[in-house]
């Protein structure tokens, strides 16, 4: 019986290390990430998971309308910033955050939350929030098949946009 205890935890000690080494490219929602480098060189990046459509109808269906979405796939998505930053004209310190969006048709709102280290669906909850800023949202040209989270860059502005399915969402983050 000890031997067969000893085997069973051997091999749950080896799965374990197997699945921490688990090559996060091969997911179905592989990890991304999007920069900002401002002259000076202080810099904003957001490392996500970046789900596909595979045909489904994803805004307002996969991602309901007014609920807070954890913006991506995998583990939450994380906002650093070694710089003072303006986001939507809300003050946010230079640290690590974590983000979710609250998805609309017309408007979606970006949240910056003080709570990191959650798996991606458990939002923390408003008490958490740092910021709350309005984002644009606009069309995509054609159909945009994999999440995307990109910066636009301007002198010590950047834009940044998320798009997916027929969406872009899209707010200024700008250095103090």
């Amino acid at each position: 019986m000890k031997k067969f205890a000893f085997l069973a935890l051997v091999l749950f000690t080896l799965a374990s290390l197997a699945s921490a080494q688990e090559d996060k490219s091969k997911r179905p929602s592989p990890p991304a990430s999007a920069n900002c480098a401002f002259s000076d060189g202080k810099t904003v990046k957001i490392d996500y998971s970046s789900p596909r459509m595979k045909g489904r109808k994803i805004f307002g269906g996969l991602v309901p309308y007014g609920q807070v979405w954890r913006t991506g796939a995998n583990e939450s998505t994380t906002f650093v910033t070694t710089a003072d930053v303006n986001v939507g004209g809300q003050s946010v310190p230079a640290g690590n955050y974590t983000i979710f969006t609250v998805p609309a048709a017309d408007k979606w709102t970006l949240v910056i939350s003080k709570k990191t280290g959650e798996w991606g669906t458990d939002y923390p909850g408003e008490s958490n929030d740092l910021v709350r800023a309005p984002m644009s949202v606009s069309k995509t040209s054609g159909p945009v098949e994999n999440f995307t989270i990109a910066f636009g860059q301007a002198g010590d502005k950047c834009t940044l946009t998320m798009d997916w399915e027929n969406t872009r969402a899209s707010v200024d983050v700008v250095k103090k």
